[in-house]
């Protein structure tokens, strides 16, 4: 091999010094014995260089084949076992992170609740498990040996992805996965230094002594970022005098800015060869886009000191993402832009000339092969019945059994009689020559397998061997039972152990397994079976076109299909593999692998039996109990052919010890199934260079390529001794990435080192075709998928003719579009090219491909790479998987690990940052999403592999229980749409003609005019409430006006008219007396919902008083709620506080003088004992301009607002709904709604009053207790109106939901309500008010009755609209429905409203909020410029009206906002009327309907409040549209909050689970998040439920809940941060 080192070292020396880096890394010796009895070894042969300390020698090792060189262990900086150090993958990761190392490291780790923290996975610590179905197939990892992935080409690149992950498990379950990494720089590097290959001592890198430190010295630069002791600083630099670089390593690496400008400084140290792309990694710009120059203000906002350290920390992580400059877009269907990835003119591009297809030589037939498999087992079966056939091994690696030609063939015809005569009837048999049936057989039994399966052979029955189903719902086994479905399997075959361990039911028999159909088991062991008749012989034919065997392939996404394999093909095959491998008659061969399938089943159930070869075959429970048992058995049998995985020949490295009597010198082929996987190189190198001293002649070792489909593909000869050595090719990484060869010269960090698999098989033809479209032949520097023509491939995807079309019928093009052959080609699955001299080369699978922003990334590749990151062990047993899934129009890796039991949070982040920069640096991707789930977790195949796509569903599903996860979406996403930039809107220079503004109708719409409704109302002649009711407790004392309700439903209390104005006088006079209050005092009245609030109103305005409802504090919560009621006490300015007794002596408690400061309360007065006289007279007011009373309420922001309403505005008011509403004294109404403030407060004490209509008052908290309360009043008292709030529509959905049933049995009966209201100042809760009405559609409830009001502060109702549902109401006018349309979300984000169809993509449903009460007008305005909008556009909805109120009430006195909100003008138009601002955005929309007038009905749409509208990337998101998203994505998540803080968007999502799920939440909140918003999310809350705050009207406090956030205060279950 290549050229010698300067100072060969002897073999036996290396061998020693294997023995020795064995010691160490298993703990056997320390690292001071290990460096003494090392440089005792090797001191002869190195000269000592000044200035070098003689203990780390390794300072100037030279360069080995990289694979013994894993043996030899670098010391690194710390203490961690990094077992078999260096190989160059290894070192490019290394040095990959060494040029972050410079940035700090900017991510701030989660936050993780102490519960979530301890929790490990259980099963890491359960013993073996030894219950499987049968022994042999005990799940992969339960005990050291290692990782069984025994078959792992489902994963396509995840447990073993063919050799990537899985295969490399090591005695402690560690994963010195480098050795799949060399990526040797084998001779194509210009010096010596890196591309000698011999094999000698020990460490991959040399430096001459001169000071230029080896690249592995990046190991010490990144090993410890954190613990690193001052002494060790000391030691690295008294060996650097030439790095002065040691920066401080605690800082973890910053994995967010992606400057190369650390290059240069790191290069100094690394050797030249291996410099990471100083010079060639051109210095990218990362360019700020969006707001991101903002940012750095904080958005402007001061960043106050108690915000979480942990958030600045990620904004400042994040003010550089890492995007490309903005290029071409393309339209996603509207004029949302998303950004689409275009071809880089510098990419690297196929240059050569067209390839040619590859001509395989011929396949000679020796005139004595059989013509077919049978006749071949007839054959030997008759002439040698001694010849031993198959061997096979207990777990002791004692011969268990010897199966002799002459009785597999004596069984095989008993099968095959049993399987024709046995079953079912003789008029209905059940199985017909060319029926398929299923081979059900565990791994240790392969003589019971290859009896049924000739067995089948002889019967002409199709066998369809597939794996023991373990339990009834093993991953996977329900797309093999579609396979077995479809197929139309009625019988399965088995062996008698492999039958009692299947899963019984309690009357012994197998339940049907998950997706399975129905089998019968068919027990195919000789002692069960009849014995054929003399004269019954199997009929034996020559080979044909019939099918002989289906072989299952699992898919990427999990399906299964099954491969057909005709009897000509299979007999072809085994005559080319015989030509190919030189087999002769009774030659030995040891057999590692899965019999049932591929390799193993082509080589030791097939091609075995025609050449009458001894199968010595071991099975996978022995390979875990002694991985060194197939050398042995090697050995023991003069083996001269064995058939392996790179996996078992890296176990029998680790195995390896002092083995005195192994000798390899009788194996001729070594055939190494996954020898295309190009991260089994290591191993092959390894295993040579350290058996290679006992007899293995290097050009034994023979890489095949194999697929279920094309079978062999390619498979490397053994070479005649002295031949030249095999092919290497060292390929950039980048160039394949785009598809193209590029042998690697100056970057050395991503490089992928291929070894040929040999030459095209015999009798067929090979050529590689373009990935995308038409076939086209590759060019000569192009990767393409391998296709074969030949006869030895399967025929068909069974019962799936399109798919076969188009992999078993593929016709290779010229690049002019001619054929190249009148044959079929059948394509490989396999990536690669064909090299020089004919030699194959594999690159990957096609199944393993990632295409992301355009370029090509494969699975196995980047498995690779993380398992190469430090420490090496952090993954548990190798056990990862790579995946991508589609987001926003690109493919987005994940990677998903399993941690090792003993990691700590620190560990995992740490690692978590680096496999995030190695990724990056050696393959330009970014990860879109790391998770690390506890060790045993992930989904298994059933030989111990991981399912990768059951892992990918899990993730998907948001059920893989991650206990660490790092997204990374700013890094990953870069097609984003571009920023808006606002244009400039319409200004007055716009031409408005008429109502016009250009071209588009002015929005605006009123209700009726009062002025023009003749009524008979008979309070319209009085200016003040305060004479109605005296009025009408003259004319109508004994009319009741207010019912209220207790819990149980029945009457508390009611008042009359004369009752309200008795005791309304008495409060009066009590305000006079003890009170001493002047006209015009304000008064606090603090008062559960009910009468005594009314009364106290009364008595106030009768004292002259202004009065100011109060909510109570509640008694559970004084702390949180007594404040509030303090605070608006005190902004209100009262002078006196009016409640009951209890709550009297609650305001004066303990607990509340903790709260607040109780001294400082206004007197207070009980009103439960009134004075006996009345007021010596009743206040008039003098002007109905004054205040009547003050309305006081929390906005969802957080803010109090009190606003002053005029007597005029409240007579007003209640008129205006009076009329709407057509209240009369006969009418009854119930009202479930808190009394405290807006229409909620008006409906309760107000409107009864004003239009004498009688009032059933229901307290909300009442429905706690009952959640029926509500609507049995209003079917008890045939109630035709009523009013309630979200939460008590969200009560009774909820707590009523199960209950319809038992509520009609009871009588309950809706069908006379005609309007139920919703009282709101929020968009309607569409999915709430129509999950409500079909609930209760059934109790009677018309659909058409439910609809909503829509008030806010400066005017307390717009909208309220009560149905007349025709002919339901006995007269009344019909009102219109509500109409409900779907505007587009995204036109919707930059204030258009664009209307479509409903079920179209972001689409959002909008119900209208209501009809406009009469006296009120709307115009829809621009917020910014004040100008009228046109009806396509959002805007701000402002009113005008006689009920507005007139101001803010505020100690304040913060004049300019009071103008702006209740005086402002149109900047152009109509500029004379004065109207009020609502803050809330929406539009207009005439509808087709008309309302009883005759007039067109034009409908107010609400769809938020402006104040909560987030501006992110130039548009307006609406929170509650991103939390709707959000709350859909996983059934776990019951309430959602959105908020921004300095640009970033928060998600705080409620948790209804297990702890465990909350890290579930976070991928899929990120996914939904982009696919549907266009928006990254910065940071993702898991909080407990009940965390995010509701007001008293259910809408969220999104603002107190960011307040909670940022003060740390939330207590949550777990923050993710996006990176």
């Amino acid at each position: 091999m290549a050229d010698r080192d300067p100072v060969p070292l002897p073999a036996e020396v290396r061998a020693k010094l294997a023995e020795l880096e064995l010691e160490l890394s298993e703990g056997d010796i320390t690292q001071k014995g290990y460096e003494k009895k090392r440089s005792k070894l090797i001191g002869a042969y190195f000269p000592q260089s000044p200035g070098m300390d003689p203990s780390t020698g390794q300072e100037r090792r030279t360069p080995v084949t990289p694979s013994s060189s894993r043996y030899h262990r670098r010391r690194s900086s710390g203490s961690r076992d990094e077992r078999y150090r260096s190989d160059v993958h290894t070192e490019a990761v290394q040095a990959a992170l060494a040029k972050h190392k410079e940035r700090k490291m900017a991510v701030p780790m989660p936050s993780k609740r102490r519960s979530l923290v301890v929790q490990t996975s259980m099963d890491a610590y359960t013993p073996p498990d030894t219950s499987s179905g049968s022994e042999g197939e005990g799940r992969g990892d339960e005990d050291e040996g290692g990782d069984g992935e025994e078959e792992d080409e489902e994963d396509g690149g995840g447990g073993g992805g063919g050799g990537g992950g899985g295969t490399s498990s090591s005695r402690e379950g560690s994963i010195s996965m480098e050795h799949w990494i060399s990526r040797a720089i084998h001779g194509t590097s210009s010096t010596t230094t890196t591309s000698s290959t011999a094999s000698s001592s020990s460490s991959s890198t040399r430096s001459g002594g001169s000071g230029a430190a080896a690249g592995g010295r990046l190991a010490d630069v990144l090993a410890q970022h954190v613990h690193i002791s001052a002494h060790h600083l000391r030691r690295h630099h008294h060996h650097h005098h030439h790095r002065h670089k040691t920066e401080n390593h605690s800082a973890p690496p910053d994995v967010t800015s992606y400057t190369n400008n650390t290059a240069n400084a790191t290069a100094d140290g690394i050797q030249v060869e291996r410099a990471p792309g100083a010079g060639t990694a051109a210095q990218r710009q990362t360019p700020k886009y969006g707001n991101a120059e903002l940012m750095e203000t904080g958005d402007g906002v001061p960043v106050s000191s108690r915000v979480s350290a942990k958030i600045q920390q990620l904004v400042n992580t994040l003010k550089r993402p890492k995007r490309p400059p903005l290029r071409e877009f393309f339209v996603d269907d509207f004029e949302e832009l998303l950004e689409v990835q275009q071809p880089d003119p510098n990419q690297p591009k196929a240059e050569g000339a067209q390839m040619a297809a590859m001509q395989g030589e011929q396949l000679g037939v020796v005139t004595n092969w059989p013509p077919s498999l049978e006749a071949a087992l007839q054959r030997w079966g008759t002439i040698s019945p001694k010849a031993p056939c198959l061997t096979t091994m207990d777990t002791n690696g004692k011969p268990l059994y010897v199966l002799t030609y002459g009785k597999l063939w004596s069984r095989s015809v008993k099968v095959a009689y049993n399987l024709l005569h046995k079953l079912g009837t003789k008029q209905e048999p059940l199985v017909k020559p060319g029926d398929r049936v299923a081979l059900v057989f565990p791994n240790n039994d392969p003589a019971a397998f290859m009896t049924a399966f000739y067995g089948c052979l002889l019967a002409e029955v199709v066998p369809v061997p597939i794996e023991v189903p373990l339990t009834r719902k093993d991953a996977g086994s329900q797309q093999i039972g579609f396979l077995l479905g479809s197929c139309g399997v009625t019988v399965a075959l088995t062996s008698d152990a492999c039958h009692k361990g299947l899963p019984k039911s309690p009357t012994g028999e197998i339940p049907q397994f998950k997706g399975w159909p129905k089998v019968l088991w068919f027990v195919a062991e000789s002692k069960h079976l009849s014995k054929p008749p003399r004269d019954w012989f199997p009929h034996i034919k020559d080979a044909n076109q019939d099918t002989a065997y289906i072989e299952y392939k699992t898919c990427k996404d999990g399906s299964v299909l099954g491969v057909t394999v005709m009897r000509i093909a299979t007999l072809t095959h085994c005559q080319a593999l015989t030509q190919s491998c030189s087999y002769t008659e009774a030659e030995t061969i040891v057999n590692v692998l899965d019999f049932k399938k591929d390799v193993g089943l082509w080589h030791a159930i097939l091609t075995s039996v025609m050449n009458m070869m001894h199968v010595i075959s071991i099975p996978y429970a022995l390979m875990k109990v002694n991985p060194l048992s197939w050398i042995q058995k090697v050995c023991q049998y003069k083996a001269k052919v064995a058939c392996v995985k790179s996996r078992d020949m890296h176990w029998a490295l680790v195995a390896h010890r002092e083995q005195r009597d192994v000798n390899l010198s009788s194996l001729r082929m070594l055939v190494v199934a996954d020898g295309s996987n190009p991260w089994s190189i290591s191993s092959c190198d390894a295993f040579l260079n350290v058996f290679q001293t006992k007899g293995l002649k290097p050009e034994v070792i023979c890489p095949c390529a194999s697929s279920p489909e094309a079978l062999t593909v390619a498979i490397r000869r053994p070479a005649e001794e002295g031949s030249t050595p095999p092919g290497r090719g060292v390929l950039s990484m980048q160039g394949l990435s785009h598809g193209v060869i590029r042998v690697d010269s100056e970057e050395k960090l991503s490089v992928l080192t291929l070894q040929d698999v040999g030459s095209v098989m015999p009798g067929g033809m090979m050529c590689a075709v373009r990935l995308e479209g038409v076939p086209q032949l590759c060019k000569t520097d192009e990767i393409g998928e391998l296709c074969v023509c030949t006869v030895a491939t399967g025929t068909s995807y069974y019962g799936l003719a399109g798919m076969t079309k188009n992999t078993f019928e593929v016709f290779p093009v010229c690049s002019n579009g001619t054929p190249i052959s009148e044959f079929p080609f059948t394509r490989t699955g396999l990536l690669g090219f064909i090299g020089p001299a004919g030699l194959i080369f594999v690159a990957g699978k096609m199944d393993g491909l990632m295409v992301v922003g355009g370029r090509r990334h494969n699975a196995d590749d980047i498995v690779a790479t993380a398992l190469a990151v430090e420490p090496m062990k952090f993954v548990y047993r190798g056990r990862i998987a790579v995946f991508s899934i589609t987001v926003l129009h690109d493919e987005r890796i994940v990677v998903a690990a399993e941690q090792r039991p003993d990691s700590t949070e620190e560990d995992s982040f740490q690692w978590m940052s680096r496999v995030l920069q190695a990724i990056d640096g050696i393959h330009q991707v970014g990860v879109y999403c790391l998770a690390l789930v506890p060790s045993n977790t992930l989904p298994k195949t059933p030989l111990g592999g991981i399912h990768l796509s059951e892992t990918k569903q899990l993730f998907l599903e948001g059920a893989l229980h991650p206990c660490n996860v790092l997204m990374c979406p700013h890094t990953c996403v870069t097609n984003l749409p571009k920023p808006r930039q606002k244009q400039p809107e319409i200004g007055p220079a716009s031409v408005m003609v008429g109502n016009l503004v250009s071209g588009k109708r002015i929005a605006q719409a009123s209700g009726r005019d009062l002025g023009q409704i003749e009524d008979n109302d008979q309070a319209r002649k009085f200016l003040f409430l305060s004479e109605v009711l005296q009025w009408r407790a003259q004319t109508t004392p004994d009319h009741v006006l207010y019912t209220l309700l207790n819990s149980r439903g029945t009457i508390a209390s009611s008042l009359t008219c004369v009752q309200l104005h008795k005791r309304a006088e008495k409060i009066a006079a009590m305000l006079g007396e003890r009170g001493h209050l002047q006209d015009g005092d304000h008064v606090a009245l603090v008062y559960p919902p009910g009468i005594d609030l009314i009364v106290a109103f009364y008595g106030c305005l009768y004292a002259g008083c202004v009065p100011i409802t109060v909510r109570p504090p509640h008694p559970q919560n004084i702390a949180t709620t007594l404040p509030t009621v303090k605070m608006i006490v005190e902004v209100s300015r009262s002078v006196c506080v009016m409640t009951t007794q209890v709550i009297n002596k609650l305001l004066r408690s303990k607990e509340a003088s903790a709260a607040v400061d109780v001294r400082s309360w206004p007197p207070v007065l009980d009103t439960d004992d009134l004075p006996k006289k009345k007021p010596p007279l009743l206040h008039k007011p003098s002007n109905p301009d004054t205040l009547a009373y003050l309305d006081f309420s929390v906005s969802t922001t957080g803010m109090l607002a009190g606003v002053k309403m005029s007597h005029t505005a409240t007579s007003a008011f209640c008129r205006s709904i009076k009329l709407q509403c057509e209240l009369y004294p006969s009418r009854e109404v119930a009202i479930c709604l808190d009394p405290y403030c807006g229409l909620g407060f008006v409906l309760w004490c107000l409107c009864s009053v004003y239009s004498g209509h009688q009032s059933i008052l229901i307290p909300p908290s009442e429905l706690e207790v009952n959640p029926a309360l509500w609507l049995s009043a209003v079917s008890q008292y045939k109630v035709r109106d009523t009013f309630c709030s979200y939460s008590v529509m969200e009560l009774c959905t909820k707590g009523l939901g199960l209950q319809t049933d038992s509520l009609k049995s009871r009588g309950l009966d809706l069908s006379r309500v005609r309007t139920c209201v919703v009282v709101a100042e929020e968009r309607p809760r569409i999915a709430l008010t129509q999950s409500f009405s079909k609930l209760f559609k059934d109790l009677g409830l018309h659909p058409r009755a439910v609809s909503t009001s829509f008030g806010c502060r400066v005017n307390l109702a717009i909208c309220l609209q009560p149905h007349r549902l025709g002919k339901l109401a006995d007269q009344g006018t019909s009102g219109p429905d509500p109409t409900t349309v779907f505007v587009d979300m995204r036109a919707l984000r930059h204030d258009r409203v664009r209307l479509v169809e409903r079920g179209s993509p972001h689409s959002l449903p909008l119900m209208e909020s209501g009809k406009i009460l009469p006296g009120v007008r709307i115009i829809i305005a621009n917020p910014e410029t004040k100008g009228p909008m046109g009806e396509s556009h959002l805007g701000e909805i402002w009113v005008h009206s006689g009920h507005n109120a007139s101001g803010y009430f505020t100690v304040y006195g913060d004049e300019a906002l009071q103008s702006d909100h209740f005086n402002s003008r149109l900047s152009f138009g109509d500029t004379q009327t004065v109207w009020a601002r609502t803050g809330y955005l929406g539009f207009l929309r005439r509808t087709e309907l008309t309302d009883a007038s005759g007039e067109r009905h034009d409908a107010l749409y609400v769809v938020g409040a402006l104040e909560e509208a987030m501006e992110l990337r130039g548009m307006r998101y609406h929170p509650i549209d991103i939390e709707t998203s959000v709350i859909r994505t996983h059934k776990s998540i019951t309430e959602c909050a959105v908020f921004t803080w300095t640009n970033l968007l928060v998600v705080v999502v409620e948790l209804d689970g297990s702890e465990q799920e909350a890290l579930d939440l976070v991928p899929l909140v990120t996914n939904v998040v982009l696919e549907e918003h266009y928006l990254i999310v910065g940071v993702v809350v898991v909080v407990d439920i009940g965390v995010i705050p509701i007001n008293s009207r259910g809408e969220k406090q999104r603002m107190h809940l960011r307040d909670g956030f940022l003060a740390d205060q939330l207590d949550p279950i777990y923050v993710a941060y996006n990176m």
